[in-house]
């Protein structure tokens, strides 16, 4: 029996030290653009509400993008393994751009329909960087340097939330919904540029004529329970990245501009945790034992903040920036660990299902949650929030892990 290919560059394809970390900041950059216009439009919500909006319907349009993410995530994987990364990561961000263009047409002279299908559409061309600008780290990366690598690429959803925080919620109140949206526009653009000078795609094993790749899924519960473990962990993260301005402003009568700047540092904080949950995957040779940690820190601060908000105590603003830390810690690991079992030919579909996966979650949160601060309030909806890491705690696979190679 033939022993089976491994994935080793040929020197005339190895990028230097230099080259890679180059390619590892430009997906970095891809995927916070991508963060930029799937988030961003969480930060108009106060700006939706003085229109006539309610809440629910806010949170609704808010959630546009992320319903557009989950309808062609898969696809978008299913096209990084057949045509590459580099071509998915730019065809990705051109089209998020132009659609982006055409969501702020529809800000300024449409309604809220027409706002949430331009939006929708935004969110489906950027899930392009999702599977693909993972693709491309895992790919160029060692084992042993990957889960920093991995941590430093997941860093770029909160920098691009924390982006979106501090610019669209003071643009849109000062110059409306269509010149907010033209932030997320200008960042696919410059991140499609990069992308073109820098990104390489990374080498797979070949595969014989006639040859087919075994599908990880029907091997073992391994990369399911994962999935699972993300959706739950996911419910927390949205909860807080799209309630926390709001809450700071109606509940504790902040400022947007304030606000906003808390919620961007919050989530530049969030960028660092992903990090160090990264390098620390690599220094225990694990991967879900970092996970579960971060499960039963993100619990336990969820329900602190819970108790605090309802007490009207002074430490809510402090768990509001350590909940939105720990929620979004998880991220990296995970993503690192499917792309890891799945394999270079099954990677970009599974990880299409891991994103697929969470923004479907992703996308009921705002709508939900709204619903649920209406009618019990922002502490209750916080402390509730907190029950979803602790049941993911007992799904974490550990002992299906296999050793880092």
């Amino acid at each position: 029996m033939r022993p089976p290919t491994r994935l080793i560059p040929s020197p005339a394809t190895t990028p230097g030290p230099g080259l890679r970390w180059a390619m590892l900041g430009a997906s970095t950059l891809a995927q916070g653009a991508a963060a930029v216009t799937i988030h961003g439009p969480a930060f108009l919500i106060p700006t939706l509400r003085d229109a006539g909006l309610t809440l629910p319907q806010a949170g609704l349009v808010a959630a546009a993008p992320i319903i557009g993410v989950v309808l062609a995530l898969v696809a978008w994987g299913l096209v990084t393994d057949r045509r590459g990364e580099r071509f998915v990561l730019v065809t990705g961000l051109v089209l998020t751009a132009l659609s982006g263009g055409v969501a702020m047409l529809a800000g300024s002279r449409g309604g809220p329909v027409a706002l949430f299908v331009t939006l929708l559409v935004a969110g489906a061309a950027a899930a392009s960087t999702g599977s693909a600008s993972g693709r491309v780290v895992v790919g160029w990366f060692p084992s042993h340097r990957r889960g920093l690598a991995m941590g430093v690429r997941q860093m770029a959803q909160p920098v691009g939330v924390g982006v979106a925080a501090v610019s669209i919620a003071v643009t849109a109140e000062r110059y409306g919904v269509a010149v907010a949206l033209g932030v997320p526009v200008t960042a696919a653009v410059l991140a499609a540029l990069v992308v073109v000078l820098v990104v390489q795609d990374p080498p797979r094993p070949s595969v014989r004529d006639g040859a087919t790749v075994a599908n990880p899924y029907r091997q073992d519960s391994y990369l399911a329970r994962i999935h699972g473990v993300s959706v739950l962990l996911v419910v927390p993260q949205f909860l807080v990245w799209t309630f926390a301005l709001v809450w700071l402003v109606s509940d504790r009568g902040w400022s947007a501009a304030a606000a906003g700047s808390l919620v961007a540092l919050a989530q530049l904080a969030g960028a660092l945790g992903r990090i160090a949950a990264g390098q620390l995957s690599d220094v225990v040779a694990s991967r879900l034992r970092p996970l579960r940690w971060v499960a039963v820190a993100a619990g336990l601060t969820m329900g602190l903040l819970g108790w605090a908000a309802g007490q009207g105590a002074a430490l809510a603003v402090p768990l509001v920036v350590i909940a939105t830390v720990l929620t979004v810690a998880d991220n990296g690991l995970a993503f690192t660990a499917v792309a890891e079992r799945a394999g270079p030919h099954w990677s970009g579909r599974a990880l299409g299902a891991q994103n697929t996966a969470q923004y479907l979650t992703a996308s009921a949160v705002p709508p939900l949650a709204g619903l649920a601060v209406d009618r019990i309030g922002y502490a209750a909806a916080f402390a509730l929030a907190g029950l979803f890491p602790l049941v993911a705690v007992a799904l974490v696979p550990v002992r299906e892990e296999r050793p880092l190679s």
